[in-house]
């Protein structure tokens, strides 16, 4: 089986760069607004020209106030129009990936099994290694826990000298009144 074009495209680097506002991990203003538009002009998508103008909106509260993040910054959300879109494309961008995956391991089951025992095999060394690495940091964890936790303890149940008089266990010069 040859593999398709559309799948070598995916595989292949075209540069990267930085993105202002991401959508499913891709740049809105420079691939999802381009793409929609497109789309819109084919007769694919319906997306009103509202949300294609203006693809970032605030976001409210129920009771219709401007939503806050909990630093205080205003809450802003990608329109619903385009993140449904995109929520489909995901969607269907995932069926053709696994499609693909299927196919595949249909017409080449030998070479498609050889590839998981390979990195089975592979991958078992640092499983292996990171198991024990997080067992031996959760222990470190788990000790210094446990000494901070003595350390507060001791400090608690040590009595705390302020000084002066009666401090050492010494009788006060100056006698507490009597209340009768």
């Amino acid at each position: 089986m040859e593999t398709p074009n559309y799948i070598t495209a995916l595989l292949t680097p075209n540069g990267s760069k930085q993105a202002v506002k991401r959508v499913w991990g891709i740049d809105l203003s420079t691939v999802w607004l381009p793409f929609f538009t497109a789309t819109n002009c084919q007769g694919d998508t319906a997306i009103p020209a509202d949300a294609m103008g203006c693809p970032m909106r605030l976001a409210y509260a129920p009771d219709g106030s401007v939503k806050f993040s909990k630093s205080m910054r205003p809450v802003v959300k990608v329109v619903k129009e385009i993140a449904d879109s995109v929520r489909l494309v995901k969607e269907n961008f995932t069926a053709g990936l696994l499609e693909y995956a299927e196919s595949v391991s249909e017409q080449n089951q030998e070479g498609y099994q050889a590839q998981v025992e390979m990195a089975k095999v592979a991958g078992e060394p640092i499983m292996v290694r990171d198991r024990a690495n997080l067992a031996e940091a959760q222990e470190k964890l788990r000790a210094e826990a446990l000494a901070e936790a003595q350390a507060e303890a001791v400090a608690v149940a040590t009595p705390k000298h302020r000084g002066g008089a009666g401090a050492r266990g010494e009788p006060s010069k100056h006698p507490k009144p009597s209340l009768y």
